[in-house]
């Protein structure tokens, strides 16, 4: 292929990530000039609603004696957030194909103002709407049915047709639902248009809902925060230290693709971006050292798309997961962490494998090799001195809250501006990292030393976020705020800054200035990044709200478990075909609103009725991994299709592959729901690094089986024995439960005097046989903990309990036994808050008891994967 084929199919791409991302109109003059000043004004209003300044500015008002209200509540903040969303969404892209791209039509205009317009429409008649809440008047139908429409077809241009679809077909649920026979298990009775729009365009049950809540109070700082560091040069920072420290190595450019995408996730919100901010450099790389054109996309596709599960930043989804579980975001990084880390493991590790199976080499180093201890005490003396440094800050800033407070806000931000100028005064000493040439050949590694150094001020603003974030436990929202600025701060002053201590004859000004052009940039390419993303919440909004006004959730449960005949794997294969169903139309963030909204609680419930109780962030994360393979996903993968652009390759052929080496992906999530050790959930850190290890070791094991090659390419038999091992690595107690049960059942008549005998805190299960709140009968399990009490009797009291011996026998598990019935339960009792009601039937009662530890399994799997190791190698010393 020529350059000038290649610089071709590099605009195609970029024109790519633009069409998704950001709109495929590129107009000049007056609305080219409107559309950045609307989107840095978008940028403005989101800083101002998420930092503390509202709340400053309003004492400063109410000292000053006016009556003037400056901060903004979140309802009408939505409001805002989706006005401009419309706004932009409407001049950015184009109606079709055909439609003009270097212009704006006037009926454009026309519905660019009209959605702004009913977008606000919260603002412009709070008052009225309060009054009139639950009863919208004619005006507010109208204003409703026509924001729903213009919201579908700026849902259609940002996004395709498949959310509008989907979003549609809800719409028309609602409406004529009420028309089917009571005997459809579907039918309901909230369907008019009165009812409709109220929920969906009034309320804040509906398009105005959690979602578009979190694309306000989160989201958009993120991508915002991305977008600014991406403007300051940290992504060409990321993807260059990769290079020069891993590119060396045996497939070296593939492993830097896996490392610099997860980097790389930090700045760009987008899997499409990241692959082809990524992609074109690695790809060709890739196919340099031997891989072919779909492997070397499929890598690069794997490691971009995983950049959302990669904490500290999530994507979207995960902010609209806090809010539907109800954690801090600080939390819900610690059990995501460990998925993601092995998941990532995994792909270097597939990477190597295919190195070894290939006999590939890596590209050529320009230093020499440090000596293995040299390099390991170096290593050990970086992560001391982190470590000692992170102490020193975290105690004494908590000794200065104590002492002064009042200023502890301004002694922060000038020792932050002294580690900038330190780190700035370093990063001096060492030359620009130059942006390369897509087209240009790479022949040989950048240098470790200078490339690394070049940019460590890069590495203050994500310190800042996670401070925030973990240590300090602020909101996103917030945490966000102050890494923005931080990286706002550093946008501004670095290339003066640099000039100044590289004692450089240029003119400092002239330098300040393209720092603020490079705020500004930042500040309207983050804003129209989040077009779609507003969009895409807020049409994800409707179906939210169709679920909730109609109780399609809860028929949705009943059609599940009939399908899965109420066994909770085939249900969770099930929800995962589902998911990736919808993932072949629709964004990440999408298809968790509509799948996590239709699922979580019925996979919550049906595992209740299997015995197996699922934390609700399990479940939540099962949908989330399933939900990023949206941009995997054959035939309609965009971020494949991406890949095979700069690789030449076959984009299907490129998305399976993609989806071949994301099995460590789709696996993950099915472990983690029946052994949430994984997710560090109620383990202590002893524990944690010991389930660290073996997840790792698990996770490997498994790549080897699914690539067929360990050392050498496996037998049938040693393939099969790794996912065996891989499995009892990943799930000791499904044998060990076998070997050395961890409960023993006990017949409900006995459970007064067993409760009395079990220790304070242990774990104890009753099965029960009731009426669902829609009164059909099912079986469930209901996890308590036994409480203090001196007597069975005050332990059953304190659980809320009040039991009934009715004299009869029923038939349980095929013979006679006398019936128990829960007589009574206590409103927010611990008998009610799991599930227990009056006039349920208690079947079986298990107790915890004392066995041997499920861990003890670890030894025997290790030592078959030692087996295969030692025969592997063998075979390799005979060849």
């Amino acid at each position: 292929m020529s350059k000038q084929d290649n610089t071709v199919n590099y605009d195609d791409l970029q024109d790519m990530v633009a069409s998704n991302d950001a709109g495929g109109r590129n107009p000049s003059g007056l609305t080219k000039k409107t559309i950045i000043v609307v989107a840095i004004l978008w940028s403005l209003f989101q800083l101002y609603y998420t930092s503390p300044l509202p709340f400053w500015l309003q004492e400063v008002v109410r000292n000053w004696g006016w009556d003037l209200n400056v901060v903004i509540d979140d309802t009408k903040a939505r409001s805002i957030h989706l006005a401009f969303a419309l706004f932009l969404a409407y001049l950015s892209f184009p109606a079709f194909s055909t439609s003009p791209k270097h212009r704006v039509p006037y009926q454009d205009w026309l519905f660019a103002v009209l959605g702004a317009f009913l977008g606000a429409y919260y603002i412009f008649f709070y008052d009225g709407l309060v009054t009139r809440f639950g009863a919208p008047n004619t005006q507010d139908i109208i204003a409703g049915c026509l924001g729903l429409l213009i919201l579908l077809e700026a849902c259609r241009r940002s996004l395709g047709l498949p959310l509008v679809i989907i979003a549609g077909v809800f719409l028309l649920y609602n409406y004529f639902g009420q028309y089917l026979p009571t005997s459809w298990i579907i039918s309901h009775r909230s369907g008019s248009l009165s009812q409709i729009i109220n929920q969906q365009w009034i309320t804040t049950e509906g398009v105005f809902g959690v979602a578009l809540g979190v694309s306000t109070k989160y989201v958009f700082l993120f991508v915002l925060f991305g977008a600014l560091l991406d403007k300051a040069g940290a992504g060409n920072y990321f993807i260059k230290t990769a290079f020069a420290y891993l590119g060396h190595f045996s497939g070296g450019p593939g492993k830097a693709a896996v490392v610099s995408s997860g980097l790389t996730g930090l700045v760009s919100g987008s899997s499409i971006a990241n692959v082809v901010t990524t992609g074109t450099f690695t790809i060709p790389m890739m196919k340099r050292v031997g891989l072919n054109a779909e492997k070397a996309g499929a890598i690069e596709v794997a490691s971009s798309v995983n950049g959302q599960i990669m904490p500290p930043v999530m994507g979207a989804a995960a902010f609209l997961m806090i809010e539907y579980v109800n954690m801090p975001y600080s939390e819900l990084i610690t059990h995501a962490f460990l998925p993601a880390l092995i998941s990532y493991i995994a792909l270097v590790y597939i990477v190597h494998l295919e190195a070894q199976k290939l006999g590939l080499n890596g590209l050529e180093r320009v230093e020499p090799a440090s000596p293995f201890l040299a390099t390991l005490l170096k290593a050990v003396t970086s992560i001391l001195v982190v470590i000692v440094l992170a102490m020193a800050v975290y105690y004494g800033l908590g000794w200065i809250k104590d002492v002064i407070p009042n200023s502890a806000f301004l002694i922060v931000a000038i020792a932050l501006t002294l580690a900038y100028i330190g780190l700035i005064r370093r990063v001096a000493r060492f030359p620009d990292l130059e942006m390369d040439d897509p087209n240009s050949k790479v022949v040989k590694l950048p240098y470790r030393k200078p490339t690394v150094n070049a940019g460590l001020h890069y590495l203050l603003p994500v310190v800042v976020l996670m401070w925030c974030l973990m240590v300090e436990q602020m909101s996103p929202g917030l945490s966000a705020f102050w890494g923005t600025v931080a990286l706002s701060f550093i946008l501004i002053t670095q290339r003066p800054l640099l000039s100044l201590f590289r004692k450089d004859s240029g003119h400092k000004a002239s330098l300040f200035k393209q720092g603020v052009k490079d705020l500004v940039d930042g500040l309207e390419s983050g804003a129209r990044n989040m077009i779609g993303i507003g969009i895409a919440t807020a049409t994800a909004g409707i179906i939210v709200g169709v679920v909730s006004l109609t109780g399609f959730g809860v028929q949705l449960s009943g059609i599940i478990e009939m399908l899965s005949m109420g066994n909770i794997l085939i249900m969770l294969i099930l929800v995962a075909i589902f998911s990736l169903i919808l993932g072949m139309g629709l964004p990440t963030t999408a298809n968790y609103i509509v799948v996590s909204s239709l699922m979580a609680l019925v996979i919550v419930e049906i595992g209740k009725q299997n015995g197996l109780i699922v934390p609700l962030i399990a479940v939540h994360l099962f949908v989330f991994y399933f939900g990023i393979m949206a941009d995997v996903t054959p035939p309609v993968g965009l971020a494949s299709f991406a890949a095979a652009a700069i690789s030449g390759g076959s984009p299907i052929k490129t998305g399976v592959q993609a989806f071949y080496y994301s099995l460590r992906t789709v696996i993950l999530p099915f472990l983690f729901i029946f052994n949430t050790d994984l997710l560090l959930i109620d383990v202590g850190w002893a524990k944690g690094l010991l389930v660290f290890v073996t997840a790792t070791i698990g996770i490997l094991v498994f790549t080897a089986a699914t690539m067929n090659f360990f050392f050498t390419k496996n037998k049938w038999w040693e393939t099969l024995a790794l996912i065996l091992a891989a499995f009892t690595l990943f799930r000791p107690g499904f044998f060990m439960e076998e070997i050395s049960p961890t409960s023993y059942h006990v017949e409900p008549t006995q459970l007064v005097q067993e409760i009395e005998k079990s220790k304070v805190g242990e774990n104890m299960m009753l099965k029960v046989r009731g009426l669902d709140p829609y009164g059909s009968e099912i079986e469930f399990y209901s996890e308590l903990v036994v409480p203090e009490g001196a007597t069975g009797e005050e332990r059953i009291e304190a659980l809320g309990l009040m039991l009934l011996d009715t004299g009869e026998q029923i038939e349980i598990n095929g013979k006679s036994s006398p019936k128990i019935l829960i007589d009574n339960v206590e409103i927010d009792s611990p008998a009610a808050k799991a599930g227990l009601n009056w006039d349920q039937t208690i079947l079986d009662v298990s107790f915890s008891q004392d066995a041997i530890a499920k861990e003890w399994m670890f030894i025997p799997a290790l030592l078959l994967i030692w087996v295969i190791a030692w025969n592997q190698r063998r075979r390799v010393k005979k060849q």
